[in-house]
Order: C-alpha cells, then structure tokens, then sequence
C-alpha cells in the first residue's frame, strides 16, 4: 500500500511551520505498514508536470491533501490534476475546511473520492486497508463518499482517547531543511480538545470538547527530540496550551528536573494564567504566550462568548512581563456588533497595552465554513462579502456590519502593516547610521534572510544553478560558492552582496551544504543535521 500525502502551498508570510497535522498521518500509515510519501509544496514550486513524474514513478494507490479554508483551492486543483494524470487514484483530503463542508465540496468536485471527518489518524488507516475489499467503505467510520450518484457519510469517529497510543509524529517525512532556513519555528503539541465556545472558532468542533493530554514524559521526550532538529524555536501548537494549570506545571517540571535548555512558545488565556504559572513557564524555557483578547468592547466579548474581561486582559499581560515572558495580544476586527466606536476602543487599547511593552496585531473577522458566526451570520448582523476560499486569510475584510464597511476594517489593518513598514525602515536607516543595536539589526537581516531564501526556494534556483559537472578535479568550497553566487546574481534581481550575505548565514547555520561526488560539484538545503 502506497499512499502520497501533499501539503498544498501557503503564502510564507504567514509563517508556516513543518505540517504536523500530516507528519501524524504520515507516522499512522507507516506503523499499519504502508509505504509513504510527503510532497510539501509550502517550500517546493508545484509544476504539474514534476508532479506527474512522483505520481509515476511512486505510483500511489491513494492521494491524501489537507486544507484549511484559504489552501482549499490550490489543493483541491492538485486533487482534479491527479484524476487527469491517473483517474485509478484515490483521492482524499481532509482537514476544518472540508470537514465542514463535506456535502458541497463533494458535489462541486467529482475528482475527490473520500473527505476525512476531524481527526484523521485511525480513519486514514482504516481507509487505506478497506481500498482492498469490495465494498467496504461504508464500514469505515468518519469518511464521506460517492455511491455511485449518492454521497455517502459513514458519521463523526469518536477523537483519540488516548494519546499516548499515537506514534511520534514522522518529521523524518518533512523536507525540515527548508523551513529552519527560512527561519520558520517548529511545532509540536501537548493536547487535543477546547472546552470554549467562541463563535468565530472551528477548533473545538474540530477536535472536540474534552481536552485529552498526552502525559508529561512522552511530552518532554518529543520536546527533546525536536530541540535537536536546531530550530530557533518550538511552538506548542495547543488551541490552548493552559486550558489547565496542573498540566501546563507537570510538563514545566519534567523539562526543568531533565535540565533542558529550550526556547519555545504556547497559547494562553487570560484568565488562565497566575504569578506561579507564568514563573515555571519563564523556569522552563518558555519566551512569549499569545493571548488572543478580540476586542476591547465588553459587549462585543459577551456577544462572541470569549469569557473575559479587560481587567484579566491587564493582569495576564503584567504577570507576563514581570516573569520576563513577552507576552503577545491579537484582536480580530469586525466582530458582530461591531461599530465606529468600539473599532476605536479596541485600536486605543492597543495602543495602551504597547506602552506596557505588549506586542500587538489585527486581524479580520473570517467566517470559515463551520462557525457559529458563519451559519448565524444574519442574526449576529454580520454580512459576508465573499465566498472566495482564497479570500479567507484574515488580512483584508470579507464581512461588513451595520455600520462598519470593508474600507473601514481594511483601513485600520494597513495602517497597522504601514507602521511596521516604518519600524523596518527605521532600523534600516539606523543599520546604515551605526546606530541599530545588534538586536534591531538582526530582526531587518533575518526578514531579508527569509525573502531570499524563499525566493531561491520556490524558483528551484539551487537545483538549476547549484549543480555543474567538474570532472576528475577536485573544486574547494571557496570556488564553488563563487561560481554559485555569480550565477543566481545573473538569474535573480538581487545584488552581489545580498546574495553573498544570505548564503554566508545558510551555510554557517548549517542549512546549506556543498558536496562533490561522481565528478559532480553540488549545493543543497539540509534536511536533517
């Protein structure tokens, strides 16, 4: 049994991290002993035709996306180029965006043969052993499929009680390489399930109500191995992270009784958070907890059910900085209820947590397929403006209030965007001045690091211009980075000196390497170190 997993493209100005979601199915199919392949296209251009070269040469019997709603199209494009390639594949996709819009996407598009409901692992195993047996697909649990001109839902499979029982995510299957040299964190969790109920979020439904926890050792012991993988950070990708204390406080204690130095992150709630967690937290390695506080207006929070209030707000993000971790804030514009004046308020309470040191940012009201906001979207007064899945990235309005309209909310997230813009122009002006302290520094280098780099990536311009035959004699590493670099100066737009400066960091970091074999001299991304 062969089955190909592919991540479809994803703008890296969101940051991605390695698709974890996949390297679990992946670390499924390999323990029920199929044969797997990982196809990541977040760092590797899509071409239909290279595509088609994977297809024949791996020769999969099935093909396994996943998508969120903005990725939906590009994955659902690679799903219909599959059946034109070979119609005997089986296609699957699964993920929040399909999981809640099982029956239209089914209908829309014959090319997809199955959607995997919400947790996917032991229903991608199930389904990939019936593929065998006549006409047993109706036996697998949490699947939608066709049955000839009907649409077939076998029903929602309970989640995974036990996660302990799930493999070790299987990173071995992720080109890791490319995203520590863009820069991007690594993730890992600790936990599945939400107890809340914010209406704008699929997580709980997704993934249930319960919070199941993996236990604090096979945590820590996963934490280990992935703070080999020399990232700059780990992200603990939990919908949250300190849903309860108990076990926030075991796994900081595991990781400070084994003396591990690690750099990570988490997602908190205010009213979760106290002076003795945050300092075992800060004891145990963790730099910064995202809050996700919506709005400043109280009313607004009671409508969204958010559950918190302005004073928790100030409490969690002082205890934050009084154990030394940043602590981060995120509103979402354009909540039902929405109007010119508590659009002010939020932006002004912004405004009042950076004086207190807080790091802050918008995004806009998304009303992905599977929220309460979407299906009552006429009762909270909220009018959506667009059913364009590419849309749905949180960046630029695609709702309207009563009184608040799409150039209102769009206004204030570009003059956000404008405002950072200034702060890197600023530190470009006091780099060129000497006044920049290294830290400033190094925030402007690393961003153009990234944007290289990306640009090398997606281009394929290390494996068109990194590779020359140099026959019998031996060409040192010093001649070949010069060969390297005149090259992609005379392939790309940027300079000499931005090119000798990005590859100098990859390769002294490790994520670029040069080898010479069979009379071939050769550069190559790092995979794993």
């Amino acid at each position: 049994m062969r089955f190909l997993l592919v991540n479809p493209y994803y703008p890296v100005s969101e940051t991605p991290s390695p698709p974890l979601g996949l390297a679990f199915l992946a670390a499924a199919l390999e323990a029920a002993g199929a044969e797997v392949k990982l196809l990541d296209f977040v760092v590797f251009p899509y071409t239909k035709s290279s595509f088609e070269a994977v297809l024949k040469e791996f020769a999969p019997r099935f093909v396994g996306m996943t998508a969120v709603t903005m990725t939906f199209d590009h994955a659902i494009q690679i799903i219909q180029d599959v059946k034109q390639i070979n119609a005997d594949i089986l296609t699957v996709m699964g993920g929040p965006h399909v999981t809640f819009c099982a029956k239209t996407t089914m209908e829309a598009f014959p090319e997809l043969d199955f959607i995997v409901l919400g947790e996917g692992e032991a229903t991608i195993v199930e389904l990939a052993e019936a593929s065998g047996k006549k006409c047993a697909w109706n036996k697998v649990k949490g699947i939608v499929y066709r049955d000839g001109a009907d649409i077939v839902h076998t029903g929602i499979r309970k989640p995974v009680a036990d996660l302990d029982s799930l493999p070790l995510p299987a990173r071995h299957q992720v080109p890791l390489g490319r995203y520590r040299a863009l820069g991007m964190p690594i993730s890992m969790t600790t936990s599945r399930g939400c107890p809340f109920k914010c209406i704008f979020c699929v997580g709980r439904k997704m993934v249930g109500p319960r919070v199941r926890y993996w236990s604090p050792a096979k945590i820590v012991d996963e934490m280990e191995y992935v703070n080999t993988l020399n990232f700059h950070q780990i992200n603990i990708a939990d919908d949250l992270f300190t849903a309860d204390n108990r076990h926030c406080l075991a796994v900081c204690d595991e990781i400070v009784n084994r003396k591990l130095e690690i750099n990570w992150t988490a997602f908190a709630r205010v009213d979760t958070v106290s002076k003795k967690l945050v300092d075992k937290l800060k004891e145990a390695g963790c730099h910064t907890l995202s809050f996700g506080v919506e709005s400043a207006n109280e009313k607004i929070l009671r409508t969204i059910q958010k559950g918190i209030s302005l004073n928790q707000v100030i409490d969690a993000v002082t205890l934050c900085t009084a154990a030394g971790i940043t602590p981060q804030v995120s509103f979402i514009l354009g909540l039902p209820g929405e109007t010119p004046e508590t659009l002010k308020e939020t932006v002004d309470f912004g405004k009042r947590l950076k004086t207190m040191g807080v790091h802050h940012g918008f995004h806009l009201l998304v009303p992905f397929p599977g929220t309460e906001v979407r299906e009552k979207s006429e009762s909270y007064g909220i009018r959506i403006l667009s059913n364009d899945w590419s849309e749905y990235h949180a960046n630029r309005a695609i709702v309207e209030t009563p009184t608040v309209n799409r150039k209102m909310l769009d206004d204030i997230v570009v003059e956000w965007e404008n405002k950072f813009d200034e702060w890197l122009g600023e530190i470009k002006r006091r780099m060129e001045s000497g006044e920049a302290t290294p830290e400033e520094a190094w925030q402007l280098q690393r961003l153009e690091h990234t944007v290289l780099i990306y640009d090398l990536m997606m281009g394929s311009i290390l494996e068109q211009k990194g590779f020359w035959h140099s026959g019998d004699q031996p060409v040192s590493q010093r001649e070949a980075f010069k060969v390297l670099v005149g090259r992609i100066e005379r392939s790309t737009q940027y300079t000499q000196q931005q090119i000798v400066h990005t590859l100098d960091f990859a390769i002294t970091s490790g994520n670029l390497r040069y080898v010479q074999r069979n009379g071939a001299s050769r550069w190559e991304w790092v995979d794993f170190l």
